[in-house]
């Protein structure tokens, strides 16, 4: 195993178990899919490069890491493979079909090292899918064949199998069509049941919450200004990136340490359509930016004039947002627990100290003069959450595969409420809860 593989290997197995990533149905490591799919690439004698990437080709889409930095650990060659193999279809861009659409494009232009390393994951998530979730499968192997239509540059034995696997998994489930039955997916239906209009939330959240309202000015210079003397500019400022300009539109973009050569525009860099939205946009959209890239770009009047940053994710606009969306969710726990359990027939359930609490609390809010106030009221979320835990129809309206993944998320939860509420940074140890959070709400 070359130097960069083994690099390559311990930063996306790292990053993956950061976040405490396993594999949807057998809760394996997340690295028992990477390794399968590096495998893949290596037994068709795929280089170097394609096996570290194939390692690394979930990393931007599932962990804190950005494509940046893929580029600063692992060079450009393996930053565009990942760039290449990871979804680009923002919530905003439609449904599931039309996002996948998207996708399937993206993907119909990449390189024949990105299309091998696509067919290698293709069939190892379809054996895992089709051996676990037949209704999933149903959907999956439909996306797959279509997938496998644009993916003809990538190696001939890969594809053979991929074709194999497909058969495979279509006779094996016995399915006959691959044109699913219209159904709601898991976001949709968990917010169903919590009786939520998705249309209402998403409307409310985008108009109150946009783009604009937290980005800041995208300085630029002339491209053919002197790389050295405008890195010194940027360094006296405080400006870690900045537009490039030619006859005057602002072309492309440049960091600071990239600086080096004899003009700006020697280090341009273009703007990915996975980099850009709108000032409108919600600001779901600029998580999902930010998840994948160090800077998200801000489009006003046809033009980049703006620039948003995980750091602008602490703004008190961004952390208001954030905190709606979990009372809005705590709110709708504590109707669900009077819905399963009415007449306060959960406290069963509860165990007396988080009980005492709660009557405690009670008394004192009572003794203060509130109205219309009740003992699960005075619960705590992580109390209503594991409540709910154990009623198999919550665990599967929100797309959970056991209570303990269920429980595992609540905590991520409150504790992005903990430092929300208390002042504390959310962009470090949040961040993974932040992107997982504002796609379930967002993401139909």
């Amino acid at each position: 195993m070359s130097d960069l593989v083994k690099r390559a290997k311990t930063f996306a197995t790292s990053a993956h178990q950061r976040i405490d990533h396993r594999r949807k149905y057998s809760r394996q490591p997340y690295e028992v899919h990477l390794k399968s799919v590096a495998n893949l690439v290596k037994e068709v004698g795929g280089s170097e490069e394609m096996i570290a990437a194939a390692w690394l080709h979930d990393t931007v889409e599932d962990t804190p890491a950005t494509h940046h930095d893929i580029e600063e650990a692992f060079g450009a060659k393996v930053a565009r493979l990942v760039y290449e193999l990871t979804d680009i279809s923002k919530p905003s861009d439609g449904n599931r079909a039309t996002r996948k659409a998207l996708d399937r494009d993206h993907l119909s232009t990449a390189s024949a090292a990105a299309q091998t390393i696509k067919l290698a994951d293709l069939i190892d998530n379809a054996r895992d899918i089709c051996k676990h979730d037949e209704n999933f499968a149903r959907v999956y192997l439909g996306e797959m064949a279509a997938l496998l239509e644009v993916l003809g540059k990538g190696d001939a034995e890969l594809m053979r199998r991929a074709r194999k696997t497909l058969r495979k998994c279509l006779d094996k489930l016995g399915i006959s069509s691959l044109h699913p039955s219209p159904r709601l997916d898991r976001q949709e239906q968990a917010l169903s049941t919590l009786g939520f209009s998705r249309r209402r939330v998403q409307r409310l959240f985008s108009e109150a919450f946009t783009a604009k309202d937290i980005a800041e000015p995208l300085p630029s210079f002339d491209g053919d200004r002197p790389a050295t003397g405008v890195r010194a500019l940027m360094e006296e400022a405080g400006i870690r990136v900045a537009g490039v300009r030619d006859r005057g539109e602002v072309i492309g973009y440049m960091r600071r340490e990239d600086l080096t050569g004899e003009t700006c525009l020697d280090h341009s860099r273009g703007f990915s359509p996975d980099q850009q939205v709108y000032g409108d946009a919600n600001l779901s959209e600029v998580i999902l930016v930010l998840s994948r890239h160090d800077h998200c770009f801000v489009s006003l009047l046809n033009a980049v004039s703006g620039v948003i940053t995980r750091t602008d994710m602490e703004k008190p606009i961004v952390r208001m947002w954030l905190f709606g969306i979990i009372t809005m969710l705590e709110i709708r726990f504590t109707e669900l627990i009077r819905k399963h359990w009415p007449d306060e027939s959960w406290v069963d359930k509860c165990s007396p100290a988080r009980l005492a609490k709660a009557r405690a609390l009670l008394e004192e809010r009572q003794r203060r003069g509130a109205q219309h106030i009740e003992l699960v009221d005075c619960l705590q979320l992580s109390d209503k959450s594991y409540l709910l835990a154990q009623d198999q129809q919550f665990l599967r309206d929100f797309g959970f595969k056991s209570k303990s993944q269920a429980d595992q998320a609540i905590r991520a939860m409150e504790s992005l409420r903990n430092n929300l509420a208390h002042g504390q940074s959310i962009t470090v140890q949040d961040w993974p809860q932040i992107v997982r959070m504002s796609q379930r709400f967002f993401n139909s």
